[in-house]
């Protein structure tokens, strides 16, 4: 643990998850005078680089999590990744704990059973159609009843790990066992969804604070295996499509409550919208708001949990980001092409500075902004071209 600055009077927010998005919300925290504390499974995690505090917890491990949390005292309980022990956040609440937005959101959340129950059976929001399986025998039945093809994904998973798409009967062994292996934890249980044959998705960031709710403009996104890899700020949609994508989000959220931002993800065709997923946290296809937006998702997050007033959100460029990639594994790596990569007009790049890179794991990001997203999109992926991973442990 590294020792620093504490104030008595400072506000103490606590961050679950020390990765990109988390070192984000650090930042944010700390310049609003917030004293941060980064939680995370290994050392040198990218939020642990920037916070007051940081310790090294498993936080899937109920004692250990609740330890830190009574030893810190935090103000603010923020999670930022879905691998938490999210019973010892409802527990502690209970106790008088502050968790963003709340612990019952959070938990729900990271249920992808809990959260598809609530938005279709008890909101009557429009969703794929779905069934659930405990095990191969059933899974086969649940593919028979929905159809291929389908979409099957674990419960509880993280950056769409273990979900795939399956074409006929002969693949389902092949993405149940893809089901099993990225799956958080033990569990067999998988969800089976109708392969909606979309037009297009989008993350609509969505705001609820002291000053109600508000959004984003919308953001189009590519994902390859549930994982996010360009997104793009505005998306182009009818308004009678963000109407209906925000009704939505707010339904949703409201259901939710709580302050903070929340990502949620639609499915844009023809003639519906329909809801996908939400996570009550900043989303990784919401990096391109760094670059568009007056105030980064980041920024509004701990605004709202801070209880400060959100009075607008402007959109100041149309932009678009690009993930960097590495596809080695290795604790020597050295990034480089930078230099080329920023003298692509209107670009930035964030280095994450993971201590390890490990297969198709996301490690930096392009930024770019331009008169057109299509212009942004451009020159995002002619920047992230440009970077490359240099090992050093073969």
């Amino acid at each position: 643990m590294c020792g620093v600055l504490e104030s008595k009077r400072a506000k103490k927010m606590m961050v679950l998850g020390s990765g990109e998005l988390g070192k984000e919300v650090i930042i944010e925290a700390q310049r609003l005078g917030v004293e941060t504390i980064a939680i995370d499974r290994y050392a040198g995690a990218p939020a642990m680089q920037v916070a007051h505090r940081y310790h090294v917890v498993d936080m899937l491990d109920a004692e250990q999590l609740r330890s830190i949390i009574e030893q810190e005292q935090p103000d603010f309980i923020v999670p930022e990744v879905e691998a938490i022990q999210t019973q010892v956040l409802v527990e502690l609440e209970k106790e008088g704990y502050n968790v963003v937005p709340t612990a019952q959101a959070t938990k729900l959340t990271m249920d992808r059973e809990g959260i598809r129950r609530l938005a279709s059976e008890e909101l009557g929001l429009p969703t794929a159609g779905y069934e659930f399986a405990n095990s191969f025998e059933e899974l086969k039945e649940a593919v028979r009843k929905i159809g291929t093809p389908c979409v099957i994904k674990p419960l509880m998973s993280s950056s769409g790990k273990g979900q795939s798409v399956c074409r006929s009967e002969e693949e389902i062994e092949v993405s149940w066992n893809m089901a099993l292996e990225g799956a958080r934890g033990k569990s067999t249980r998988v969800i089976v969804e109708e392969f909606i044959t979309f037009d297009s998705e989008i993350t609509l960031l969505t705001v609820r604070s002291v000053s109600g709710t508000s959004y984003c403009a919308p953001i189009g996104h590519v994902q390859k295996d549930g994982d996010y890899i360009q997104s793009w700020q505005p998306h182009q949609m009818s308004e009678e499509q963000l109407v209906e994508s925000k009704r939505i989000a707010k339904k949703i959220t409201d259901e939710l409550g709580g302050y903070g931002l929340f990502g949620v993800e639609l499915f844009l065709t023809k003639d519906q919208v329909y809801f996908s997923e939400v996570s009550p946290r900043p989303h990784d296809t919401g990096l391109v708001t760094l670059a568009t937006q007056s105030l980064s998702e980041f920024a509004l997050h701990v605004r709202a949990i801070l209880g400060f007033p959100i009075t607008e959100i402007n959109l100041h460029s149309p932009g678009a980001s690009h993930a960097i990639k590495a596809w080695e594994e290795s604790s020597t790596y050295q990034i480089s092409g930078l230099e080329e990569a920023l003298a692509v007009p209107n670009t930035q790049a964030r280095v994450f500075g993971k201590p390890e890179t490990k297969v198709g794991r996301r490690m930096a990001v392009a930024l770019s902004t331009a008169d057109t997203v299509e212009d942004a999109l451009e020159r995002a992926d002619k920047a992230a071209s440009k970077i490359k991973f240099e090992y050093h442990n073969k």
